[in-house]
């Protein structure tokens, strides 16, 4: 009974001071001086003629390559599908506030875990529709592609479920979280599938520390079901890697198996179907969220470590 109590003592004091540390960093959090702007590109271009084409290039040269010819950029102005999807635009985003607002939380935890971090300017566009590019962090500016947040089931798309179901307002600050991440992990010349998994869990557990209220879903890009999906095969996935001797194999078509957005992941098995993309991604998550809690050390020097290191200090077993 006596030990019993003990360890009631010990679990409670554990889970006391980690809430009560979470509450100190967000605290912090809250007082740093960061405020995001946003600039409506989006809205300067449609709205105006071609006749303001020239003082709009000035203010935004960088949107204007210089091979591409003026009359590509009055043809655009003056397209009916172009402003077609302008008004699809303006109906979901005619308030930016709680974008700029999310945006500002967003860089304030940038900023508390790396104080040098520039405070970038937001310019929200509408673009080609590249989704390999929906939000883009370049140093002091953040460029958000508005045209693929409008919703998984807009009209407009016309792309695979796995692709389109990422096309949620909601979707914006965890990919600019992504774009940020990305500047702050080198993958180096390791191609191994353990070090492609350590580097996508890095970024994803940046994710866990810059967006502290967002769920696992929205961080990984999958549904709810596909998360559960992957929390109730934690076991069988990690068990395949090993017996099929992955984690060590720099084979080429292991990162489209297990580590690229996909439909599903690849395991040449009947539970295909049944299982999401980038599982592999998710496994490394996990690694790097064990290494988290069995190592006191500094996030930037978590993100130095090479993957087999992290992999070995991770003291990583996967949920049964």
């Amino acid at each position: 009974m006596v030990a019993k109590r003990i360890l009631f003592t010990i679990s409670f004091c554990l889970v006391f001071f980690g809430c009560d540390k979470k509450t100190a960093v967000e605290q912090a959090v809250v007082a740093l001086p960061v405020e995001i702007k946003v600039e409506r590109f989006d809205q300067l271009f449609f709205e105006s003629t071609p006749s303001d084409l020239k003082k709009i290039k000035k203010q935004y040269p960088f949107f204007f390559p210089t091979e591409v010819p003026d009359s590509v950029w009055e043809n655009k102005i003056q397209n009916p599908l172009w402003r077609e999807l302008y008004h699809e635009v303006q109906k979901e985003y005619e308030n930016i506030e709680p974008l700029r607002s999310e945006l500002t939380e967003l860089f304030k935890h940038i900023k508390y875990y790396f104080p040098k971090t520039k405070t970038p300017k937001a310019i929200t566009v509408i673009g080609e529709m590249d989704y390999n590019s929906k939000a883009i962090y370049a140093d002091s500016l953040v460029i958000i592609s508005l045209e693929l947040y409008l919703g998984k089931d807009h009209k407009f798309y016309e792309f695979p479920n796995y692709i389109k179901q990422n096309f949620e307002p909601k979707q914006i600050i965890p990919d600019v979280a992504t774009s940020f991440s990305s500047t702050k992990i080198n993958l180096g010349n390791d191609k191994t599938m353990l070090s492609q998994m350590v580097y996508y869990g890095k970024q994803l557990y940046l994710k866990d520390l810059f967006l502290p209220n967002y769920s696992d879903a929205e961080k990984m890009g999958y549904t709810q079901n596909e998360i559960i999906w992957c929390q109730e095969n934690e076991g069988y996935i990690w068990r395949y890697f090993l017996e099929n001797e992955l984690l060590f194999s720099d084979e080429p078509k292991l990162r489209s198996r297990f580590i690229a957005p996909a439909p599903f992941s690849k395991f040449y098995l009947e539970i295909d179907n049944e299982s999401p993309g980038q599982v592999g991604a998710w496994i490394g998550w996990q690694i790097v969220r064990s290494f988290a809690e069995n190592n006191e050390l500094a996030i930037a020097d978590i993100l130095k470590m090479n993957a087999k290191e992290l992999f070995k200090k991770s003291k990583y077993k996967p949920k049964k």
